[in-house]
């Protein structure tokens, strides 16, 4: 077949069916990536492109807001604090994986992270009873890998190279286990995908070696861990870190994203983090430590721990627009492997069936395999070029003409001498022969002795057009092939044959999803028969014997965090406190959430809950309303993305409720913003349990206890001070007692006898249901929004702080008590009748 036929698109499409994604790929071209019109960058091993949307969004992020360190405690640093915690979670997610079983350390890059592991790791040297560590890793692995021996050496640890070949080769029938005698701890590294050729190596090896089963963990006694070295892998491959639980991940992201650079993360197991020991510590790592003695107390939280000082926030903070393009682009990280790789084999199918006119071939790749699968190979092509009588071009050579024809491409050794030697036959002999003659990594010195000293390496990346593939091959037939061209047909027929089939990927990460397919909102539904109930089945008295002494005067439900009220008169209680209380919130274009603290026009959002019609009804002035549905069918369940943010310090697991609420958001808030809902296969604890009898201590989005109580006494006597402080002459109104409650945004309002006497009560029943005091609640200075207009005053703080000569709590958060042995739900009712039980003391 003619070279020229072969290389047309309509060949390419019978070869393989998956290029582009859902959006256009030249439209993707057009918008994110004008600046590439006419180059053929194919270096995306070394760096690939950011998209110039990613750059303006991230820019009008850092425009709009105020991002102070995160180690302060004021408004701007706390922002700055979740939205870092913010991006932790989502690279967790990006690799199946979450905060309980992994942490997030952000570093420099993924150089940087081999070296805190070697820095870190507990070494032991040899003993007369004991044996000392092995650190052991492949020879096909970066230098930054090797060159943690550098470190060991020193310290008696045995420094142990693997070929490839030898990891199975050597391998035992049977997994030999945890060696409960002996627990030396040995490390064993090893590459996701070589760097040189793109071969990917089995994760399933993390497994293998933890388990003592693969050389060289089954012929020494201790105990093993792993670092696998995934920096050239999750560029253009998932990473699923339920299939391979390797001890350490180090990754560079501008490797993912091509923005930020510099900056990485080391992905640490938190049941490995704890033997890892640190010696210096630098600002913010330190729970305690004294400058005039040799005391120190390390943080508990693993990524505080390692975090030497201020972690570079703004790229971090940029890290969110990154996976925000990547998934508005492709689509997700599968799509790109099986994009990327099909360009990588088309490629490698042609230049490697390319002959001279003498029938002599063209190219020698180097490469493990053919290409077969996505799994064993990554959209990495490498090789040297030859001439019409077999001899070798030299690199230099084919990359000095490359640049002509504006075509991007690397050349030498690309930091893996291992691999180098390996593909190219160069002795340990030569290398040092070839240092002596003058050739030192990184060089022109392309050729010594007729022999190649590196190759050529291609890389793929998501933005990757079939153009590129054609324009460097066209390159390479008119700049080094003999004429006429021709092309090995058997060994093209070959290749065809042994196509891949993108099925037969086996390492696919399991996307995250909410578990189950139907709904579950039942830890938070009650019964058929609480809905429909609403009477109070007894009246009781105070400790007195004073009917009605105190009585629940209003009930609020708050459907989204931050958002108006929305009052009932009889409501569910189920085992997450009030039905549909705070079970949505709003999160700004990074997933944090927003309160009334950071945007106070949250409190013009009114929202309703029709529970007959399934709706949350979304309202504010002048805008039209729109609903979304209580409970999510199962296609919506299933389809809608889900992310996870923070609450009051606490992780949360959330589903996105689509694109005309978020439309709707920002529209009236004048910032990009979305609305989330609590998912409902999520268990969220409460922190603080109170004493007595067993509780429900499973929370919706509310900051601490499900439910806030506040007296209508003591609202009454902080409305004295405000009008005392204010004094007659003040032109601005002042507030009466139904706006000044409505400041607290509590769930339950009561009428009580004295003021602040809530504040001594441990337990009290409402109408039929029991409930648990959890504590005072502790005020700040969101209780100045007025609810009405959304302006902030400095009224109520400091009239409270001046009434409680200094404290500023007020209300008291409630935990409702739900028998070990029952399930079932009750309903609140205004009027109900209170009983309070006052503490012992």
């Amino acid at each position: 077949m003619d070279f020229q036929k072969l290389c047309t698109f309509e060949t390419f499409q019978r070869l393989w069916s998956h290029y582009g994604y859902a959006r256009d790929l030249q439209d993707v071209i057009d918008r994110d990536f004008t600046r590439i019109k006419g180059i053929t960058y194919l270096d995306h091993a070394a760096a690939t492109l950011y998209p110039e949307s990613l750059v303006r969004d991230f820019c009008q992020d850092i425009s709009r807001n105020l991002y102070g360190n995160p180690h302060s405690y004021n408004p701007s640093s706390r922002l700055t604090h979740d939205t870092v915690e913010r991006v932790r979670y989502r690279v967790l997610q990006h690799f199946n994986t979450t905060p309980e079983e992994y942490s997030v350390i952000f570093i420099s890059g993924c150089t940087a992270a081999l070296k805190l592991v070697a820095e870190s790791f507990p070494w032991r040297p040899q003993t007369a009873t004991e044996a000392g560590s092995h650190f052991s890793y492949l020879t096909d692995n970066h230098t930054s890998v090797v060159g943690i021996r550098g470190l060991t050496s020193g310290q008696g640890v045995v420094t142990l190279p693997v070929s490839p070949h030898e990891v199975e080769n050597r391998a035992k029938d049977e997994a030999l286990g945890e060696d409960r005698i002996c627990q030396t701890p040995h490390l064993f590294c090893y590459p996701a995908q070589s760097n040189f050729s793109g071969r990917k190596y089995p994760l399933s090896h993390v497994k293998g070696i933890q388990a003592r089963r693969l050389y060289p963990a089954c012929d020494h006694q201790g105990r093993w861990f792993v670092l696998l070295d995934a920096a050239s892998h999750v560029s253009c491959s998932p990473l699923n870190l339920q299939e391979c639980p390797a001890d350490f991940i180090p990754i560079s992201f501008y490797k993912m994203f091509g923005f930020p650079t510099g900056l990485g993360a080391l992905l640490v197991r938190n049941d490995t983090a704890g033997m890892l020991k640190k010696t210096y510590f630098g600002g913010g790592t330190a729970e305690a430590y004294l400058s005039g003695e040799d005391y120190y107390k390390q943080r508990a939280n693993i990524s505080d721990r390692f975090e030497d000082g201020t972690v570079s926030f703004l790229d971090i903070i940029a890290l969110n627009h990154s996976f925000e393009a990547l998934h508005k682009i492709t689509g997700g990280i599968d799509n790109i492997q099986l994009h990327t790789f099909g360009l990588a084999r088309y490629t490698y199918m042609l230049l490697s069936s390319l002959c001279h006119g003498n029938g002599r071939p063209v190219a020698q790749i180097y490469t493990k395999g053919q290409f077969e699968s996505p799994s064993t190979q990554g959209a990495i092509l490498n090789f040297n070029l030859m001439d019409r009588l077999g001899q070798m071009i030299g690199y230099s050579q084919v990359d000095r003409l490359a640049s002509l024809y504006n075509i991007h491409v690397r050349t030498g050794c690309f930091c893996n001498t291992g691999a180098c030697q390996h593909f190219l036959g160069i002795t340990n002999e030569e290398v040092k022969r070839n240092l002596e003659a003058g050739h030192v990594c990184g060089d022109n010195i392309d050729m010594v002795d007729g022999q190649p000293t590196g190759s050529v390496r291609v890389s793929f990346g998501y933005m990757s057009t079939f153009e590129d593939c054609q324009n460097l091959l066209n390159f390479v037939v008119e700049c080094f092939v003999e004429k006429p061209v021709k092309v090995d047909q058997d060994r093209l027929e070959k290749l065809k044959a042994a196509g891949a089939s993108p099925d037969s990927n086996q390492d696919c990460p399991i996307q995250i999803t909410n578990g189950k397919t139907d709904e579950a909102d039942e830890r938070h539904n009650p019964t058929e028969q609480s809905l429909n109930g609403c009477g109070v089945s007894d009246v009781r008295t105070d400790g007195n014997g004073n009917a009605g002494a105190y009585t629940l005067t209003n009930i609020y439900i708050y459907p989204i965090k931050s958002c108006a009220a929305y009052e009932v008169h009889n409501w569910p209680v189920g085992a997450l406190g009030l039905l549909y209380d705070r079970g949505w919130m709003v999160v700004n274009e990074n997933g944090v959430s927003l309160t009334q603290k950071r945007e106070p026009r949250l409190c013009l959002i009114r929202p309703q809950v029709h529970l007959h019609s399934n709706k949350l009804l979304l309202q504010a002035s002048g805008m039209d309303t729109i609903s979304v549905p209580l409970k999510n069918n199962t296609q919506l369940h299933t389809s809608r993305r889900v992310c996870q943010s923070k609450v009051c310090g606490d992780r949360v697991e959330t589903v996105d409720c689509g694109d005309e609420a978020a439309s709707w958001l920002s529209e009236l808030l004048r910032q990009p913003c979305r609305l989330i809902r609590q998912s409902p296969d999520f268990t969220r604890d409460m922190r603080k349990q109170p004493g007595g009898a067993a509780t429900s201590s499973c929370l919706s989005l509310v900051n601490e206890a499900q439910f806030l109580m506040v007296n209508r006494a003591s609202v009454e006597l902080l409305q004295k001070h405000i009008i005392s402080r204010q004094g007659p002459s003040e032109d601005q109104p002042l507030l009466d007692t139904q706006r000044l409650i409505s400041r607290f945004r509590a769930n339950l309002v009561i009428a009580g006898v004295e003021p602040f006497e809530e504040d001594n009560w441990s337990h009290l029943i409402i109408g039929n249901t029991r409930f648990l005091v959890a504590g005072r609640c502790g005020r700040c200075q969101m209780i100045g929004v007025d609810q009405d207009t959304g302006t902030k005053t400095k009224e109520p703080l400091l009239s409270l702080s001046a009434c409680r000569t200094g404290k500023v709590t007020f209300g008291v958060y409630l935990t409702h008590q739900v028998p070990e042995d029952s399930a079932a739900a009750s309903t609140l009712s205004a009027g109900s009748l209170i009983v309070p039980e006052p503490n012992p003391s």
